[in-house]
């Protein structure tokens, strides 16, 4: 049989009529997702973290797709994404991180070289310049003319005929996903970024008698990620979750054990999550891009609360064999201390933040009288917080004698409470030691809180004194 040189070439043709078919099957249009997530979740971490999980179907083909996926936030770590499908069999063989956001100076940067339209104006008068873009700084063109003349013009009016190639309008992730089936697929996304944080502020209003307080919490949530996030179901993160330097800690997930909480009602709920704890908003928010929002986190009245003075003198710690001189500390700290108890109608673990303390006046308006700052607190410990410092009461403390008695030091110390206040306190006197020690002779009974702090309480009546006298031994 003798070879026809038409069919050799009609054979040819139709291989690469195959071979094109391929290609064109390859190369197919790429989908883009830029459609409304049809879920939103939001949990954001103390520290300058937040963790996104979203949903959104769309159609792929069999085999090969280029998935555009826009709206992710621009400070996400894109080591983090991790992409599955719902409903369906996909593989991710390839990603990118698109995030060269369009912008003037961008595209004036891919356009040096080319063509461009500009307009000078003039007052109300625009003159028409056509040319090659040599280079610009700010609103500053350098453009060569059709003619050859180089112009240096300062314009506000730019004519560009398409976006260059690579500049994109949001931040994007793009896929190469093969496809077992071709049919809707609901992907769900899920990724970190940092630009996210939350902290806790709470106020404290005291009665007259500073033996109650009521306590409101209130949680700021930061989004500084590069994207807003409409719509969502916001969780927060109390703890501190341990980070490398070079990588974000990989999501906590969902195994979340309820707790009830003894509080007042919340629109926030508290659940435990691994070792740290989780506040669950019970409604729907937006969290728009640079933007801090705030959010009540819970309220309590009518808390018991101790109010107590503490003399601590800053001269408390010295070296054994030596002695000091009478200019000691006189001022004493006000302390309001409560326990986080459900009995306490409290009972609920509190997130670290800033607390800020009012009182009302003779005429029941608020006045501040302080703040200070909690770390995280669980239920049934005790918070104490540093109010100020008591301006009706005077604390001087004073070394009445040193002994060196072979194999031990012996000091003896006075410290004179004076209270300027019309009603009875009692004082706190703190003494920080180091070592072997023993107190000898005291004439108020001392309270061993640790082997490094002892403590007195100490009675003062109202418009009186009271002095303090013990003597303490360290060995040698």
């Amino acid at each position: 049989m003798k070879f026809d040189k038409r069919m050799g070439v009609l054979i040819v043709l139709m291989v690469f009529a195959v071979a094109a078919v391929g290609i064109i099957g390859v190369m197919k249009k790429p989908v883009l997702i830029n459609s409304p997530a049809q879920d939103l979740e939001v949990t954001v971490y103390n520290s300058n973290l937040g963790v996104i999980k979203e949903y959104r179907t769309n159609y792929l083909d069999s085999g090969l797709n280029t998935v555009l996926y826009e709206g992710v936030a621009s400070s996400i770590d894109p080591s983090s994404v991790k992409l599955k499908s719902l409903n369906g069999n996909i593989e991710v063989l390839e990603q990118n991180f698109q995030y060269d956001i369009v912008s003037k100076e961008k595209i004036l940067e891919k356009y040096v070289g080319k063509d461009i339209t500009a307009y000078q104006i003039y007052g109300d008068k625009k003159e028409l310049i056509d040319g090659t873009l040599l280079s610009y700084s700010g609103d500053q063109l350098i453009i060569k003319d059709k003619d050859g003349k180089i112009n240096i013009l300062s314009v506000d009016d730019l004519v560009l005929p398409d976006l260059p190639e690579g500049l994109i309008t949001k931040p994007t992730l793009e896929w190469q996903i093969d496809s077992k089936e071709s049919k809707n697929q609901t992907l769900e996304l899920s990724y970190m970024t940092s630009g996210m944080s939350w902290n806790a502020d709470y106020v404290a209003v005291t009665n007259d008698n500073d033996d109650k307080l009521d306590l409101s919490g209130w949680v700021t949530v930061k989004n500084n990620a590069g994207t807003t996030f409409n719509n969502v179901s916001l969780k927060l993160i109390a703890g501190d979750v341990h980070r490398t330097a070079t990588t974000v800690p990989a999501y906590l997930g969902d195994t979340n054990v309820a707790y009830k909480s003894a509080g007042a009602a919340s629109q926030f709920q508290e659940q435990s999550l691994f070792e740290y704890h989780m506040y669950d908003l019970q409604r729907r928010t937006t969290l728009k891009d640079n933007e801090e929002k705030q959010l009540s986190l819970m309220s309590a009245d009518g808390i018991g609360v101790e109010k107590e003075y503490i003399y601590q003198d800053i001269q408390n710690w010295y070296w054994y064999g030596s002695s000091w001189s009478d200019n000691s500390e006189k001022k004493v700290n006000v302390m309001l201390n409560f326990n986080n108890s459900e009995a306490n109608n409290l009972g609920i673990p509190l997130p670290k933040g800033t607390v800020k303390l009012f009182k009302k006046d003779a005429s029941g308006k608020l006045q501040f009288i302080g703040e200070d700052s909690i770390d995280h607190t669980p239920k049934d410990e005790t918070i104490n917080l540093l109010v100020g410092q008591a301006f009706d009461v005077v604390g001087e403390r004073k070394q009445m004698n040193m002994k060196d008695l072979g194999g031990y030091y012996e000091y003896t110390w006075e410290v004179t409470l004076r209270n300027h206040k019309s009603q009875d306190i009692t004082v706190s006197v703190l003494e920080n030691t180091a070592g072997d020690w023993d107190i000898t002779q005291e004439n108020i009974g001392h309270i061993k809180e640790s082997n490094n702090k002892i403590k007195w309480k100490v009675p003062v009546k109202a418009n009186g004194e009271t002095t303090l006298s013990y003597t303490i031994r360290y060995k040698k």
